[in-house]
């Protein structure tokens, strides 16, 4: 009874005890608590090592804190409405950042308590890229990306990169025109190794020195914030365009970079943001765009995911690279991946070397497919860094499970810190299932063995380093939450407050140390979702704190036979709690566990190749990678073996010690050392066709920069198809031959002109053959329709960015009379596997695709029939949506023409005149202004010529009278809409084509041919033509300098003083891809022609060959005679050969045409018809096609190697601020210039010396620098609208005309102030002059745009009286004695020779544009392009070895023989005014 009695005061005293301290009332269950939500939060997340929580409501512009996990909510204190985003710093827990829409933005200090505003002028965030970038190791440090936009769109922004090195108490401009920024610090692990001195680089993506396009993008570098910044080297000492992108991973800086005219990407790495490499992967894989993923790689290897099998079904193949990122080896293929390049691979988190990937088993099936089969994946797991995987077992069944590419949770998907406990949904059997078919599924050694945890797919998660297993129902709504305490072999059921719920997002702190959890989910409240989130605290469970005796130590890592295995020459080791163990870690709350190592012994794993070796193709030893160096001299003096490398190191950060040591000195022969033997020579392959003469010919040439290096300048690839339809395809340029497609009748090659890996080969029929890989393999597709019977227009259009979207016109109803033939037009997105109608009764279709064009991938313009009448006319007609709905444009076109950001559309009016009109969008179109003293009452035809600059040039036909033809080139404004004249009386031919080409790799300067007697031309005389050149892109026009001697020494005859040099143009070509200049031979042009009065006929007796080497100002005289040249190695070699003329010799010139080297081909007289080389002129490849001259059954090339000769064996030294560089800067000029100004700057180009016997190798960047912008001048400047060139050279305005209204600029930017009256001059385009004779406002009254007088009125705030009288009165005459007093004293008694102007002033009338005034225009259209060729419109050569030919719209088209298919008729060019059939 007393012992009773005494248990019942106990249980009195404890329950006493109990009410009073209701926190020492240890629970049975977690505590949770619900609160909802105004909206579905935007983002949310934990501030590491805390329970603070912010959440954002972007629809409502909020961000609310909660400091208990989430069990309560505040607002934070900053602008209502304001909130577009909001960023965590990643290393910083203190730190995180609201982003406003506009120019303010927040930040705090202190975890959301309190917040800071920030301003960043005229600029929004980013909407390309995440807004904010950061420093590592020191979280003030922010790069903040922006845009500063006009007229508030988005097409008129300027990328800007802002930055604080002060915790955004002072805001700095970074740099204009970036495409993306990091600080080289940009994680914990990443190392400089320059110490404080590089504790502040930055390497950004940049627009190209002269453009925006995307091919020109470059890498700039700075270590003071852009103070001043440099351009590295990538490629050895060269610096490489076409940088896409930048990204600190690990202790690696990655850039990628897209080769031109392919998919495929090159990827450079550093790992000290100073010496970069090029990643180097197997031959047989190559990094394509938007194809490759830089997965979750460790600090001592990268690991990249490419993608093998493109969309809709992707797969891809992962690699590993080793320690400093170079070389990557294979790990396993078939991965699978979706279209957005997300890629099923994860990492293990914490644990060295285990990675899970998912693979397509059926990848031969999937393939084959075309997206029709359906991926059957299966679940791997390596524990070895990816060298060997095995499946996922439970009860010795396989396990598959659903992985990144189905994220349906926040975070990592299998794992998180809690040391070796991982979960996952999925399910037994040979293949991965639906995720709704998937259980829950739990491993505690770290992923060796799997056990069921709950049936059904789960959201789960994990807390207190593993001691807590959580997870909710994820195939539906659900009240309840589940949980384990034993590493998920028993789970208690908990209910939620608010009923059933549909689980969206269930997380825990990022280290998994805490006991808290925070969940949010949704549910249906009548007509509106209601958000719910819910915090679930287990705190106040009973369960104890953990003592020693609950925790084991737990190996990460074993191998077979379950034993720990090392990694890195190390064990890992954790102390665990253990699974069954009653408690709680609890203290160790935000303390992740650190593992413990123990030291491996070390095995041949341990070691990497060294530099200059590479893994043998078995992968089992190093071998060298070309001649090794030689140390120190080692080799001298007849020494026939010295000790060097291995060819094997310890990877660097490797902990193993004793065991196998590789990395030892080896003897090595002294041979190893020595480069091969080069003969000296330059060596011929002579292959014979039998056939009469070539159709044509196209090269598929590897860039590079492209990804596979070994086959850049190596693999130059051409097809060719000769007049028997036989087609025959050389992958060294033309030395060995094999004829493909044997037996096929071959119409036409298409080689893709944006992807030059790829090519088409049409049939008659309506089988097309092809090859995305230059030749290595060959598919094929058929059509619905035959190819389009018309001649002049493609079978085939395509897509520039993505290579496997292709428009079919074809042909539709052609019975034996042809009544009722015309073209349809399919279209297909899978490389013709399937294809759907796009359109019909169609004349042409194009996709319309270009940069600045915005994102409408889908975009296609179509010239149709009306009512599908083929005698009705012509519309112009879009769709985004493949004409599913179709916007009409004009109702009367003739025809229309895309080149560069324009869209140049010729249309009819009621009159039957043709009009322009112009678009830079796809979608707008606006009627382009003709100078209006343009009174020709029926304009007729129009030549689009070039639109590289910013601005079109058109030539306008004035005189169409056969055989007379001629017209004025007029220029356009950025929109292409108003247009003045540049020059008139320019030269065309009778199918619309102008003697007009612009000189390629160097800014504004082009060259005419003009009829200088234009009255006799039209009365049936023969034209005299006379060739012109600009250098300040049109502005102005002079006749070319004549040389004094010939080729001979001879002095030309001038005597009747009426001489200079005139050329033969583009309308005598023969074949288009013979241009006067090469983008990669800076400054170099050849032509043929002679010096005198005007042109005369292109003979051996009357024309000579002539070279410049300044861009055009002086020219000399090389030989007698037509001869066709090539450049190659960028301008290090020049070819001639005889031109109409057979031979047996070419002439060579290895210093730009100074001296020329004759050298005997062939051992017969052979008619050359063409001399090519590959599009880049980089190669030491040349190709002659021919005919020998006893021989008319034969068609024979011939290949010309100059890789031998002595002469370019070296490879050139770049460095031209040092005196040993085989380089030098040049400056370009005007000739009428004192200065090296062109364009309002000095420009710089890197150019090989010529007396230099080295070879230029790799394509180099010729564009150095642009210097500090000069004051302008006159060159800077031409007529604005409504004016004209007056014979004193001035511009003056045309009678009865009024000037342009200039204050249309104020609604273009609102922020604009002011503006400036008419002069009658505007700006070229090009132009960054400052100050000097700023022409545009000279004489000219600024007046303040509306809205802006206060501002303008209070920054023009007039003078007192005292300065006006001392500016106005004082000043000058103080001036006017001065002057005065030095004339006293310089005098020499002879005013008269004193003539003011004597050194030419702006408006001197003796000036040689004066001598061609205004005329009045007219019009024909043809589509002409850079050099100036139609854009791809079909013309036929003349007759000849090379029966028929395309127009081309650039060098790398005319080279690779490609054109862009927008085809015109020959008759009708963009508007021959005459009635049509099809």
């Amino acid at each position: 009874m007393w012992l009773l009695k005494r248990l019942a005061l106990v249980q009195l005293l404890l329950l006493q005890f109990f009410l009073l301290n209701p926190a020492a009332a240890k629970k049975d269950k977690p505590e949770i608590s619900s609160h909802q939500l105004d909206n579905a939060p935007a983002n949310f997340f934990y501030f590491d090592d805390s329970n603070t929580i912010l959440l954002h409501d972007r629809e409502a512009g909020l961000v609310h804190r909660s400091e208990d996990a989430g069990k309560t909510w505040d607002k934070v204190d900053v602008e209502a409405g304001k909130a577009w985003d909001l960023w965590r710093h990643p290393y910083d827990n203190q730190k995180a950042y609201i982003m406003g829409k506009a120019s303010t933005h927040w930040h705090t200090n202190d975890q959301g308590k309190t917040w800071q505003d920030f301003e960043i002028p005229r600029a929004r965030p980013s909407l390309v890229r995440a807004p904010l970038s950061f420093h590592a190791k020191d979280s003030d440090k922010v790069l903040i990306h922006g845009e500063v936009c006009r007229i508030g769109g988005i097409l008129d922004c300027t990328q800007t990169t802002f930055y604080t090195s002060n915790g955004f108490k002072e805001i700095g401009l970074l740099r204009r025109d970036t495409r993306g920024c990091v600080f080289a610090h940009a994680t914990p692990e990443f190392d400089t190794g320059d110490g404080e001195k590089a504790d502040d680089r930055i390497v950004c993506v940049t627009t190209g020195r002269t453009s925006d396009d995307r091919r020109e993008h470059r890498l700039a570098v700075s270590d003071n914030y852009f103070e001043d910044e440099h351009e590295p080297a990538l490629e050895g000492d060269r610096t490489v365009q076409g940088l896409l992108s930048v990204a600190v991973v690990k202790g690696y800086l990655v850039a990628a970079v897209r080769a031109p005219n392919t998919d495929e990407l090159a990827m450079y790495v550093t790992d000290d943001a100073s010496v970069w490499h090029r990643a180097v992967f197997p031959t047989d894989s190559r990094l394509k765009e938007d194809a490759y993923t830089i997965l979750e790689s460790t600090s001592y290897s990268i690991q990249v995911d490419v993608l093998a099998v493109d969309p809709p079904t992707p797969m891809g193949v992962l690699f590993t690279s080793n320690s400093n990122g170079t070389y990557f080896t294979k790990n396993i293929q078939h991965t699978n991946r979706n279209i957005h390049g997300i890629v099923d691979f994860e990492k293990v988190q914490g644990i060295q070397g285990i990675v899970l990937v998912n693979v397509v088993d059926n990848y031969e099936e999937v393939e084959r497919s075309f997206g029709q089969e359906e991926k059957r994946l299966k679940t791997q797991i390596s524990f070895d860094d990816g060298r060997e995987f095995q499946d996922l077992t439970v009860d010795e069944k396989s396990l598959h499970l659903h992985s990144v590419t189905e994220m349906k949770n926040i975070g990592r998907v299998f794992s998180s810190p809690a040391p070796g406990v991982v979960m996952g949904v999925g399910n037994t059997g040979k293949y991965l299932k639906g995720y709704d078919e998937g259980d829950l599924y739990v491993s505690d050694d770290a992923g060796l063995t799997w056990t069921l945890a709950l049936e059904e797919a789960h959201k789960y998660e994990f807390g207190d380093q593993g001691s807590i297993l959580l997870a909710i129902y994820d195939e539906g709504p659900t009240d309840v939450i589940q949980y384990s305490l034993n590493h998920g072999k028993k789970w208690h059921k908990v209910d939620l407050p608010e009923g059933k719920i549909r689980a969206k997002a269930l997380t825990t702190t990022p280290d998994a140390t805490s006991m808290k959890f925070f969940l949010w989910g949704t549910k249906r409240g009548g007509s509106k979702t209601e958000h719910w989130v819910f915090s679930i605290d287990f705190e106040d469970m009973h369960e104890d704190k953990c003592k020693d005796k609950d925790f084991e130590k737990w190996a990460a890592r074993v191998d077979k036979d379950g034993k720990p295995s090392c990694v890195m020459g190390r064990k890992q080791f954790f102390d665990r709690r253990k699974a069954d163990a009653d408690c709680f870690i609890r203290e160790k709350k935000f303390e992740e566990i650190e593992p413990n190592f123990d030291t491996c012994k070390c095995t041949e794993e341990d070691f990497e190749c060294d530099y200059n070796f590479v893994r043998s193709k078995d992968r089992k030893e190093c071998v060298r990678d070309g001649p090794l160096p030689d140390p120190k001299g080692a080799c001298k003096n007849g020494a026939k073996k010295y000790k060097a490398s291995s060819g094997y190191r310890k990877i660097p950060g490797n902990g193993c010690k004793g065991g196998v040591d590789l990395e030892g000195e080896k003897e090595r022969d002294c041979g190893d050392t020595l480069k091969p033997i080069v003969s000296g020579e330059i060596n011929t392959e002579r292959t014979a066709f039998p056939a009469q003469s070539f159709s044509n010919y196209f090269y598929l040439e590897r860039a590079g920069s492209s990804s596979d290096s070994s086959k850049a300048g190596e693999d130059e690839t051409v097809v060719m198809r000769t007049d028997k339809s036989e087609v025959y395809i050389s992958r060294d340029h033309g030395k060995t031959w094999d004829q493909i497609l044997k037996g096929e009748d071959i119409k036409d090659i298409y080689p893709h002109p944006h992807f030059s890996d790829v090519c088409f080969f049409v049939t008659t029929g309506k089988k097309v053959h092809y090859t995305v890989n230059r030749g290595d393999t060959y598919g094929h597709f058929d059509a619905k329709l035959e190819p389009t019977r018309d001649s002049n227009r493609p079978a085939l259009a395509f897509h520039a960015d993505y290579k496997d979207w292709l428009i079919w016109t074809g042909a539709q109803d052609c019975d034996e009379d042809n009544k009722n033939c015309h073209n349809d037009a399919l279209y297909s997105t899978d490389r013709g596997g399937t294809w759907e109608y796009l359109a019909r009764y169609v004349r042409k279709c194009e996709f319309i695709k270009e940069e600045g064009r915005g994102d409408k991938q889908k975009l296609v313009y179509c010239e149709r029939f009306k009512d599908e009448k083929l005698d009705g006319p012509l519309q112009l007609q879009s769709s985004d949506n493949w004409f599913a709905k179709a916007e009409t444009h004009f109702n009367n076109i003739v025809d229309f023409a895309t080149m560069s950001e324009f869209i140049i559309v010729a249309t009819r009016d009621d009159s039957d005149s043709l009009k322009v009109d112009a678009s830079v969008d796809g979608q707008t179109f606006a009627d382009a202004l003709f100078p209006s003293n343009f009174n020709v009452p029926i304009q007729k035809a129009y030549t689009v010529l070039d639109s590289h600059t910013h601005a079109v040039f058109m030539h306008v036909t004035v005189g169409d009278r056969q055989d007379a033809e001629y017209g004025s080139i007029v220029k356009s404004n950025s929109n292409g809409t108003s247009y003045v004249l540049s020059l008139n009386q320019v030269n065309r031919n009778k199918d619309g084509y102008v003697d007009f080409e612009k000189m390629l790799g160097l800014e504004g300067v082009a060259l005419v041919n003009v009829v200088s007697n234009i009255i006799e031309a039209e009365k049936g005389s023969g034209k005299k033509l006379k060739t012109m050149i600009t250098h300040n892109d049109g502005g102005e026009w002079s006749l070319l300098k004549a040389p004094q001697k010939d080729a001979e020494g001879k002095s030309y005859d001038c005597s009747t003083g009426d001489c200079s040099l005139h050329l033969h143009g583009y309308t005598e070509r023969r074949d288009p891809r013979a241009t006067f200049s090469s983008p990669s031979a800076v400054g170099l042009m050849m032509a043929v022609g002679n010096v005198g009065g005007y042109l005369t006929e292109k003979s051996e007796k009357t024309s000579d060959t002539f070279i410049t080497r300044d861009g055009g100002i002086e020219w000399q005289a090389v030989k007698k005679g037509n001869y066709m040249w090539e450049y190659g190695d960028q301008g290090s070699i020049i070819v001639i050969v005889r031109d109409t003329v057979s031979t047996d010799e070419i002439f060579y010139s290895l210093d730009e045409g100074q001296t020329w080297t004759p050298y005997k081909f062939s051992k017969k007289k052979v008619y050359v018809a063409i001399l090519s080389t590959v599009p880049s002129d980089n190669s030491l490849n040349f190709l002659l096609w021919g005919q020998e001259e006893d021989s008319d059954s034969e068609i024979v090339t011939f290949n010309l190697d100059f890789s031998q000769i002595k002469e370019r064996q070296e490879k050139c030294k770049l460095d031209p601020k040092n005196p040993d560089s085989d380089y030098y800067l040049w400056e370009p000029k005007h000739p009428l210039s004192d200065s090296n100004c062109l364009f309002g700057h000095i420009a710089q180009y890197l150019r090989k010396l010529p007396d230099r016997n080295c070879k230029n190798d790799q394509s180099i960047q010729h564009y150095f620098d642009k210097g500090e912008n000069c004051e302008c001048t006159r060159a800077d400047f031409e007529c604005d609208y409504n004016f004209e060139p007056a014979k004193d050279g001035s511009c003056k305005l045309v009678s009865g005309l009024e000037p342009p209204d200039h204050s249309k600029i104020c609604k273009e930017d609102p922020e604009k102030m002011s503006y400036f009256k008419p002069t009658g001059y505007r700006r070229v385009p090009l132009s960054t002059c400052e100050g000097g004779n700023e022409l545009e406002k000279y004489q000219s009254k600024e007046v303040p745009c509306r809205g802006h007088e206060k501002d303008f009125e209070e920054a023009h705030r007039g003078l007192g009286g005292f300065w006006i009288f001392m500016l106005a009165v004082v000043l000058p005459i103080g001036i006017a004695s001065a002057v005065g007093y030095w004339v006293w004293q310089n005098w020499d008694g002879k005013f008269g020779k004193i003539r003011l102007g004597e050194q030419g002033s702006a408006f001197d009338a003796d000036r040689p544009w004066i001598k061609y005034p205004v005329l009045a225009v007219s019009g024909i259209v043809a589509v002409v392009a850079a050099v100036p060729l139609l854009v791809g419109s079909l013309w036929r050569w003349a007759s000849g070895l090379f029966g028929g030919g395309r127009r081309y719209t650039t060098r790398g088209s005319f080279a690779r023989g490609r054109g862009d298919y927008a085809v015109v008729d020959e008759d009708e060019l963009l508007g021959e005014d005459e009635d049509e059939e099809v």
